[in-house]
């Protein structure tokens, strides 16, 4: 079965965006980018890793999903064109490349998703999108950035007070300062 990763950056105070949703106090240079660059290439911009001469072999996500905000931050109608890409709006449409635009259900579309064949699905965001899928995701990817927002879009939106253990799989920290932490969800036998 498919996985469902939650792979953001988030602030050391919880927050993936700034309250109207600006990112750009987030690091793209340093010693961290070799390990995006290696690892997660498919999860850079297409136009983006075409620039940077970066092959996307879509060997770790196949499919991304994200909502309505964050699919409109880069400006770009198909931002990643080199994946299946679901963004959830009840309020909009748009038309590109391997773009899907759907007012579905989220849990549900993951729950489609995971029966398919394919390779892991990557939750880009929001904080609310990643609220309504908290239970359906499988792994976590944070880069913890040494930066402190103070308010902004928290990482996961409001839900509902339930606590729920992830393992710890792997941690890399950068020079940079940005920290690679990856969980996997415990699942209780």
């Amino acid at each position: 079965m498919r996985e469902l990763v939650y792979y953001v950056a988030v602030t050391l105070d919880g927050f993936i965006a700034g309250p109207g949703g600006e990112f750009d106090a987030f690091l793209v240079e340093g010693d961290h980018m070799d390990g995006i660059n290696a690892r997660f290439a498919d999860t850079i911009p297409t136009v983006a890793a075409e620039a940077l001469g970066i092959e996307q072999r879509n060997d770790v996500f196949d499919t991304v999903l994200m909502g309505w905000n964050t699919y409109q931050v880069g400006g770009l109608p198909s931002p990643y064109r080199h994946l299946r890409q679901i963004v959830f709006s009840r309020a909009h449409t748009a038309e590109a490349e391997n773009l899907e635009v759907t007012a579905d259900d989220p849990v549900e579309v993951v729950r489609r998703l995971k029966q398919e064949d394919g390779g892991a699905i990557w939750l880009c965001g929001g904080g609310a999108l990643a609220a309504t899928l908290a239970d359906e995701i499988d792994r976590l990817v944070l880069k913890r950035q040494p930066l402190l927002f103070g308010s902004g879009i928290p990482l996961f939106g409001e839900r509902p007070y339930r606590p729920e253990r992830f393992d710890a799989v792997e941690t890399t920290a950068y020079e940079s300062g940005v920290v690679f932490s990856e969980f996997e969800r415990r699942r209780e036998n």
